[in-house]
């Protein structure tokens, strides 16, 4: 079986309370990665002003004080101006934004195996948590304590 080097990745952009950066909010990363299951592989804050001007802040550039340094990250840079741009669409005026890549390690040798078998990935589709939960709400009420 050949080596697959990166599982799929994600990106995700979390929204931040305010324009302050909290240290807590980057505590549930490294919790993540610890486990293994997953590898972060780039992040960057980005800031939405009032006049929609963004101002990004790299690994390298975070205050003292938080968890995560460039030597954690599995591929700085992978995050291109483009994404970046793209998705800080969906970042309200006058808020932060965490945009995270996060590499799903637990599916790495799923993708390695499938590809040697010759098969293909036609399609995917991810149903958020928040909704999948909703959606579970409805079809199965809370029990009652």
């Amino acid at each position: 079986m050949s080596a697959a080097r990166f599982g799929p990745v994600d990106f995700y952009l979390l929204g931040l309370p305010g324009q302050t950066l909290d240290p807590a909010a980057f505590s549930a990363l490294t919790d993540i990665t610890d486990t293994g299951l997953v590898r972060l592989l780039d992040l960057i804050v980005i800031s939405k002003s009032d006049d929609g001007e963004l101002t990004l802040v790299e690994v390298e550039e975070l205050p003292n004080g938080f968890e995560i340094n460039v030597e954690m990250l599995g591929a700085s840079g992978l995050l291109g101006h483009e994404d970046i741009t793209e998705l800080a669409e969906a970042i309200p005026a006058g808020a932060s934004a965490l945009l995270v890549a996060l590499e799903l390690v637990y599916q790495r040798e799923l993708a390695a195996r499938t590809a040697e078998s010759g098969a293909v990935l036609l399609g995917y589709e991810r149903i958020p948590a928040p909704v999948v939960n909703a959606l579970m709400d409805t079809i199965i009420p809370k029990l009652e304590v």
